[in-house]
């Protein structure tokens, strides 16, 4: 199945002129850090500051709800350490899950520049 992939990239790339071949070469799939830094690639690069800045401040606060909860013999505030801490374990899984569903959507629309490209090409070949 590998071998069929770079077959067809290779004849896709021969029927590109040298700019697109480059443009498609820029769409090539990435790596998991590529794609992390994609996301501050983007118009909505501010969202994703703030959502990191989110998750450290709460990361921050669920040591210190972890610590207070260690450090507490009353059966009220063992519970509300907890409930503050399962809060803030959701905050952050919240914002680490948009962090990778944008990251999904990045790939997503990579992908579709390259079908949009080799349209064009083959549009191209066919009006000559």
């Amino acid at each position: 199945m590998e071998n069929k992939m770079k077959d067809i990239d290779q004849l896709i790339k021969e029927t590109l002129s040298q700019e697109e071949a480059k443009f498609y070469d820029d769409l090539d799939e990435q790596n998991l850090f590529e794609m992390l830094g994609g996301l501050f690639n983007t118009k909505h690069r501010w969202i994703i500051v703030l959502m990191n800045i989110a998750t450290v401040i709460a990361f921050g606060f669920f040591i210190y709800c972890i610590i207070q909860f260690l450090n507490t013999d009353n059966t009220n505030e063992l519970i509300k350490w907890f409930a503050g801490g399962a809060i803030c374990i959701m905050i952050i899984g919240m914002t680490k899950l948009f962090a990778w569903m944008q990251m999904d959507k990045n790939a997503v629309l990579r992908e579709i520049k390259r079908l949009e490209l080799q349209v064009s090409s083959i549009a191209g070949k066919i009006s000559q």
